[in-house]
């Protein structure tokens, strides 16, 4: 039987309650996910605000182009998943497994592009650890600055993968006719997943790249 008239779990009234539930359990998810994340920034603020030209020198050996083209990448993205739900509402099964695919791809550009930094940074010496080499008086400082810039990105480009991954799952499922305008909460609750993702990088890029530049 498609899942589309599938009846609610044993634990509900009916599928609109259990849509809310379902709805709550993921910003309760993504609350855990802010609060992770803030405690990233909050120690990136303190540092920056006690080695301000250190973390800005630091800021300027990062690709500013590559930064924002990744940006507008995943703008791109999110405007494909608001579509892909959008088509999922709609009964727009090849809408919906086409703009999830576009996602998925907006996605992959943009590991693509990070990978494409990270051996840019390999191959500059600037990756923290033994082998860091840093001109100039701050290197000590520009290495805090490079541990940051490497754990916060990892960490949004581990996230990506699983969003990468969830949306893999979404495309089969489509593909079988799982969804319709009667039930997508799926979709719906990867696609808030996947604009909290996006939001962090609106965050991280002025924060990483745009140090000090006017």
């Amino acid at each position: 039987m498609a899942e589309s008239r599938a009846a609610a779990a044993h634990q509900f009234d009916d599928l609109a309650q259990q849509h809310e539930a379902d709805t709550l359990g993921m910003w309760a998810f993504l609350l855990t996910e802010v609060m992770l994340f803030g405690g990233l920034f909050l120690g990136y603020a303190v540092y920056r605000w006690s080695f301000p030209e250190a973390f800005a020198e630091a800021s300027h050996h990062l690709d500013v182009w590559l930064g924002s083209i990744n940006t507008a990448v995943l703008i791109g993205s999110s405007l494909t998943m608001a579509l892909a739900v959008h088509s999922a509402q709609t009964n727009d099964r090849r809408g919906l497994t086409r703009f999830l695919l576009l996602t998925i791809l907006l996605g992959l550009v943009f590991l693509g592009i990070k990978g494409t930094e990270y051996l840019h940074k390999f191959e500059e010496h600037l990756v923290p650890g033994a082998s860091f080499a840093y001109p100039g008086p701050h290197a000590r400082h520009a290495q805090l600055f490079f541990s940051f810039y490497f754990g916060m990105t990892g960490l949004h480009a581990f996230h990506m993968l699983v969003g990468i991954g969830l949306l893999a799952v979404l495309v089969w499922r489509a593909r079988r006719g799982r969804f319709s305008a009667d039930y997508y909460a799926p979709v719906e609750l990867i696609g808030l997943y996947w604009h909290f993702v996006d939001i962090v990088w609106i965050f991280l890029f002025p924060l990483l790249y745009l140090l000090g530049r006017h």
